[in-house]
Formats: C-alpha cells, sequence, structure tokens
C-alpha cells in the first residue's frame, strides 16, 4: 500500500473466473444481493432527505416533487422489505435490536412493512382516497357530481432518517457475513482438484472482450 515504505507487489489479474454452484457460493449470492438492497435503500434516503428539506436546508441535489418523493419511499419501502424475505432468512428482528439504536426499532421495522404493503398495493390507491357526492339545489334536486379527494400523509424527514439509520447498521452487519462467507466458498473450492475446477462455466467479466 503507498505510503507505508515498502513495495508490495500488485495481485495478479485471474487468469479466469469460473461460475461455482455450491451452499457456500449460493450463500453468499443471496448476501451480495441483500447488501446492494440495503445500499439502494440508502441512496433513496439521502435523496428524499434533500428532496424533502425546506429551501434554506442547503443544496437541493433532487426537486421537491410528490411524484419523485413517492416514487423514492416506496423503492426504498420494498427494497427494505425484500431484505427480510422468508426465502432467504438472512436477516431477522434479532439482527435489528443487535444494531443497539435507539429507539422501538422492531416496532418501527413493522411499521415499514405495513407500509410496503400499503405503497405497493395493486388494488388501493396510496395517495388519496376520493368521495362521490351529489351537489343538490334549494329545491332539492340533484344538480352535480363532486368528486372530493383527501390526500394521505406523505413520508417526513424523521422517518426517512430512521430509515437510514437503520439500513446502514444492517449493511454493515451484512458485508461482515460476507466476508466470512467469501472465506468459506474460497475453502470449498480449494477442495476441488484444478481440472474439477477448469471443467466449471467460465464466468464473463465486466470489459471483457466477446468470446
Amino acid at each position: 500500500m503507498p505510503g507505508n515504505g515498502t513495495a508490495e507487489a500488485a495481485a495478479p489479474a485471474p487468469n479466469a473466473v469460473r461460475r461455482l454452484d455450491t451452499p457456500e457460493s449460493r450463500e453468499l449470492a443471496q448476501l451480495a444481493a441483500v447488501f446492494e438492497d440495503l445500499q439502494y435503500v440508502l441512496r433513496c434516503c439521502e435523496h428524499l432527505v434533500t428532496a424533502l428539506g425546506s429551501p434554506d436546508a442547503g443544496p437541493v441535489r433532487v426537486d421537491t416533487d410528490t411524484a419523485l418523493v413517492e416514487a423514492l419511499w416506496t423503492g426504498a419501502l420494498i427494497g427494505y422489505a425484500r431484505c427480510f424475505s422468508g426465502r432467504t432468512d438472512l436477516l431477522s428482528e434479532t439482527d435489528l435490536t443487535a444494531l443497539d439504536l435507539e429507539g422501538d426499532v422492531v416496532g418501527f421495522h413493522n411499521l415499514l412493512k405495513k407500509l410496503r404493503d400499503h405503497y405497493a398495493s395493486r388494488h388501493v390507491n396510496p395517495r388519496e382516497t376520493f368521495t362521490i357526492g351529489v351537489a343538490q339545489s334549494n329545491a332539492g334536486l340533484p344538480t352535480g357530481v363532486a368528486v372530493v379527494s383527501a390526500p394521505q400523509p406523505s413520508v417526513d424527514d424523521t422517518t426517512v432518517r430512521q430509515l437510514g439509520r437503520i439500513a446502514y447498521g444492517l449493511s454493515g452487519l451484512i458485508d461482515a457475513r460476507m466476508q466470512e462467507a467469501q472465506q468459506r466458498v474460497l475453502a470449498a473450492a480449494g477442495e476441488m482438484a484444478p481440472a474439477a475446477l477448469s471443467g466449471l462455466p467460465l464466468v464473463q467479466l465486466s470489459g471483457d472482450p466477446a468470446s
């Protein structure tokens, strides 16, 4: 590493990357997917904080637009809930408690899951509720139809920041598990004979010339 007074040889580029399909590699792939989802949630929260901020709160990177706020918030909720999928069972409420954050983190987590169902509903408009009325004349006769909408409360800065803190803490937890999983994958590959390893499918890396 530069600055430590020693010259270290750069790690040689691999001759090939082989696709490994083992329990260890599948676990690592699932961890990587959860980590990326948490990073996505963090990016959504960062943009939401600037979108919800007042004009004197500093430079705003995105316009304060209700459609954009809803899109970012919906994406954050879906990405966060997906990290707790029962199919992978990689994160649980126990992990939330281990973050040692202030407040009722588990209760907030359960609220986020309900909000995810609300914003991602296939049947109910999450933004507004509608009531239909009939305008009546002094004579009691109907004279027109009124469509009255009532907007639902939007997300607030405090809620966004709390989600960001949780996603940040979980990212560190998943990152540590990924480091351990990588060692298990490497150990499993080390037990394979070179001929068997060479027989695995090649993985096309970004930037590689087309075969």
